[in-house]
């Protein structure tokens, strides 16, 4: 198969570089191992992550047609009481728009539906990369395969890695980071004093569930269970399965309760993507929640650049993990009542389109990320260091972004980070890689650091950073340039920012406190 752009990997910036791509004029292939588009939004079962100014601004036109187009679907289909109130579909309190996976589906693959029809764009679905035939500095050919294990010989100008753990970058022998950087090799303040490729965020495999009073959905009792019953990381004072979760401020532990009241936050209604009250009565028997807590993330190894096995391991171990809280809440979570366990709640595998409810990918937090011509740090954004100088403007910026620097537990040095930091402006010299010319990253493995990775990930950003890869391309296609040139040249930067603005993109913040 031949096209001027090839995308590896279908979640949100893969589908927004597609997207982009083919409305620029260009064929297109895109391939996605799962069965589903939309990654983050959809096989990996997790509600947009957003900053507070959302609903106003802070977005590209595209994410905000998106959002609208997921309020408008439920509007039009759903027999909800009250139509003219900004809806947030779960009425949750960690997103303004917690909503099915489905529909992310069905609005993406609107997206994507006119260039399909005109042959313009290719899918390529259930189909992972394997292999990569490089000449120099450029990529020929990328192999995908199906579950059967029937190849597909991919030829294009371009490739963009869109996978969710930047799995091109090593068969096409692309430079690239991966975990903890040393504080000596970024000068990050909150680097590491040594640099540790297996010490990653943890993965979470999310699942769905719902309430049915007066009904018992109890599991089989998880086969490591018993393991994840007694464990206790050494990093906390709670344990694992519990209505305890680390405070992102000071790591100590903080009660949670299952189901909140109006003093108290709960977790059941934390990412929460039906609210039965918003709905009328009796169209739902409870509410739908999807379980992406602390409690199931899974810091007991990498799954990045280790053998099949220990990726195996963990993979299974994330599941049993996820199985293990379920079977915890079902039998063991303290009542309100002074009872044990909340057999009610129910798995919904037609939520996540799987057999088990468990979501058809874990969630990635982090990915192997380009060695670019400009890395950002936590410098760039931290508002400790930017101090008064507040949103570090971008001479070549091309999108934006906000969101605390978020890391989870990691793997190996099992910390926690979380930061205050400016509104910020995405650099196009983190899209260039510092030696291969035609691949660029289209999702959160952009140039970044560990740090810097713990606010790009989130799906706005993943959204802008898809549409600039896409529209990147295509501008380099069609100059028959480099992008090391493009770079170099404050002209064409000009004109290609430009472009994005057409495109809606927006370039730069206003005056903004941080976040």
């Amino acid at each position: 198969m031949k096209a001027d752009i090839a995308i590896i990997g279908g979640g949100i910036g893969g589908c927004m570089a597609a997207y982009t791509a083919a409305k620029l004029g260009n064929s297109v292939i895109l391939t996605e191992e799962t069965a589903w588009l939309g990654g983050q939004l959809t096989s990996q079962a997790v509600p947009p992550d957003e900053h507070p100014w959302i609903e106003e601004f802070g977005c590209t036109e595209t994410y905000r047609t998106f959002r609208n187009e997921v309020r408008a679907y439920y509007e039009k289909h759903y027999p909800l009481i009250d139509k003219h109130k900004r809806l947030n579909p779960g009425n949750a309190w960690v997103s303004r728009i917690a909503h099915e996976p489905k529909v992310a589906l069905k609005v993406l693959e609107d997206f994507l539906q006119p260039f399909i029809s005109s042959g313009r764009l290719k899918l390529l679905l259930e189909h992972k990369a394997r292999r990569a035939v490089w000449q120099a500095n450029k990529i020929t050919t990328v192999i995908v395969s199906n579950k059967d294990g029937e190849e597909v010989a991919i030829e294009a100008d371009y490739f963009l890695d869109a996978t969710e753990l930047g799995d091109l970058l090593p068969l096409a022998d692309v430079e690239y980071a991966v975990g903890a950087e040393a504080k000596q090799d970024t000068g990050e303040p909150h680097a590491l004093d040594e640099a540790c490729a297996e010490d990653v965020q943890p993965i979470t495999h999310v699942f769905a569930v719902d309430f049915v009073p007066g009904e018992d959905h109890t599991i089989e009792k998880p086969e490591q269970y018993d393991f994840w019953r007694q464990y206790r990381a050494t990093f906390l004072t709670h344990d694992q399965l519990s209505e305890w979760v680390p405070d992102v401020h000071t790591g100590e532990s903080k009660y949670l309760p299952v189901f909140g009241n109006e003093h108290q936050l709960g977790l059941w209604d934390y990412r929460r993507i039906i609210d039965k009250h918003l709905y009328e009565e009796d169209f739902y028997s409870g509410d739908v929640t999807l379980i992406n807590w602390p409690q199931n993330d899974y810091w007991l190894g990498s799954i990045i650049d280790v053998d099949e096995q220990d990726k195996a391991k963990h993979l299974q171990g994330a599941r049993q993990l996820s199985l293990s809280l379920l079977y915890w809440l079902q039998t063991e979570a303290p009542r309100e009542d002074g009872k044990k366990g909340y057999p009610e709640m129910r798995l919904r595998p037609d939520i996540t389109g799987t057999e088990d409810g468990l979501a058809m990918h874990p969630y990635i937090r982090e990915s192997r990320r380009i060695e670019a011509l400009y890395t950002v740090v936590e410098q760039d954004i931290n508002s400790a260091y930017r101090g008064k100088a507040g949103i570090k403007r971008l001479d070549d910026s091309v999108g934006i972004g906000s969101y605390r620097i978020d890391l989870h537990p990691t793997t190996v040095s099992n910390r926690l980070f979380y930061a205050k930091s400016y509104p910020f402006e995405i650099p196009l010299g983190s899209f260039i890689p510092i030696r291969v010319e035609n691949v660029i990253p289209a999702c959160k493995n952009i140039g970044s650091t560990q740090l810097t990775n713990g606010c790009f990930r989130l799906h706005p950003v993943e959204w802008n950073i898809g549409e600039v890869a896409g529209a990147l391309a295509s501008f380099a296609i069609n100059r028959k340039m480099y992008l090391v040139d493009l770079y170099e040249d404050n002209q064409l930067v000009k004109e290609f920012q430009q472009l994005l603005i057409q495109l809606g993109v927006s370039l730069h913040w206003p005056e903004m406190e941080a976040y």
